[in-house]
C-alpha cells in the first residue's frame, strides 16, 4: 500500500467528521458576516480610508489565523495517536507498506481535508466581498488563496507530527492545544518581553532588526508576513505591517537591509514549520514500539 492510497483513504474517512463540518459551517458564516461588516463599516474595523479588496484580504487573515490551528487540531490530532491507541496501526503496517508511507499518507490526507474545508469558506467569503466591492483582482486573490491553503497544509503537518510523537489521543490533544496556546496565543508577548528586559525594562520606539524574526516564529505570524511579501502593493495600500502590528511600536522591516528583517523571512519560517515537525514526528513514530 503506497502513501497515496493511505492519503485517499484517510481523506475519505476524515472528511466525514461532524466536527470538521461544524467548523467549516462556522468559518463560512464568520467569513460572510465579517466580510459584510468590513465592507459596510470599514472605519469600525480599522480601515478609515474605506473598504478595498486588499484590505479585505488582510482582514481575512485574522480569521484564517484562528480557524486553521483549531481546525487542524480537530482534524489531525487522532491521525496517528488514534491508530496506535486502537491498535489498528498494526493491521495497517501488516500490509506491504512502511511507516514512512503511513506517515506521509496521513499528512497528505489530513492536509487535503483541511484545505478542502478552508477553500469552501474562502471562496464564499471572498466571493461575497468581491461582489459587494464590485472589484476583482484574480492574481491577488489566487496568490492569497494558494498561500492560505499552503498554511493549512503546514499546520496539518505540524499537528500530525505532534500526533506521531505519542500513542495516546489524550496526550496528543494536550500537546496540540499546548502548541496552540504557546505559539498562537502567547508568543507575541515573548519577543516583546525579551526586548523589554534587554532595553532596561522599557519599550523602545523602534523595533531592532534582530527582533523581527523572533516575532515571526508563530506559524500564523509567519503566514501573515508571507502574504505581505507576496502582495507588497496591497499590503502597503492596506497599511499591513508585520513588524509592529498590535505591539504599539513602529517598525519598517521592508526597508531594513538584512534578509532576516524583511517580510520574506515569513516564507523561510513557514518552510521550517513544514520540515521540522515532519522530521521530528516521523522520527518518534519510526522508533515507537507499536
Amino acid at each position: 500500500m503506497t502513501w497515496s492510497t493511505i492519503a485517499k483513504k484517510d481523506f475519505r474517512d476524515a472528511v466525514q467528521s461532524r466536527a470538521l463540518w461544524a467548523l467549516v459551517t462556522v468559518f463560512v458564516l464568520a467569513s460572510v458576516l465579517s466580510t459584510y461588516a468590513y465592507v459596510e463599516a470599514p472605519e469600525l474595523l480599522g480601515s478609515p480610508e474605506g473598504a478595498t479588496l486588499g484590505g479585505l484580504i488582510f482582514f481575512t487573515i485574522g480569521l484564517v489565523g484562528l480557524f486553521v490551528p483549531l481546525a487542524a487540531i480537530v482534524v489531525c490530532y487522532k491521525s496517528l495517536a488514534g491508530e496506535r491507541e486502537l491498535g489498528s496501526i498494526k493491521l495497517l503496517l501488516s500490509l506491504p507498506t512502511t511507516r514512512l508511507d503511513v506517515f506521509v499518507g496521513k499528512v497528505v490526507g489530513r492536509a487535503a481535508v483541511l484545505a478542502f474545508g478552508l477553500a469552501i469558506g474562502l471562496v464564499v467569503g471572498l466571493g461575497v466581498g468581491a461582489a459587494l466591492l464590485g472589484e476583482v483582482d484574480v492574481p491577488a486573490l489566487s496568490t492569497f488563496v494558494v498561500a492560505t491553503l499552503a498554511f493549512a497544509a503546514i499546520y496539518a503537518s505540524i499537528v500530525v507530527g505532534i500526533s506521531g510523537t505519542t500513542g495516546s489521543t489524550s496526550r496528543a490533544t494536550t500537546y496540540a492545544l499546548g502548541f496552540f496556546v504557546v505559539f498562537e496565543l502567547l508568543w507575541d508577548a515573548i519577543p516583546m518581553g525579551i526586548l523589554y528586559v534587554l532595553e532596561g525594562f522599557s519599550i523602545p520606539e523602534t523595533i531592532p532588526d534582530w527582533l523581527f524574526p523572533l516575532m515571526q516564529v508563530s506559524p500564523s505570524s509567519a503566514y501573515f508576513t508571507t502574504v505581505v511579501a507576496l502582495l507588497p502593493d496591497l499590503a502597503d495600500a492596506a497599511n499591513a505591517d508585520p513588524g509592529g502590528a498590535g505591539v504599539g511600536v513602529e517598525a519598517d522591516p521592508a526597508a531594513a537591509e538584512p534578509l532576516y528583517a524583511s517580510p520574506e523571512i515569513g516564507i523561510v519560517v513557514l518552510a521550517l514549520w513544514l520540515v521540522v515537525p515532519f522530521l521530528v514526528g516521523y522520527y518518534r513514530f519510526g522508533d515507537a514500539d507499536l
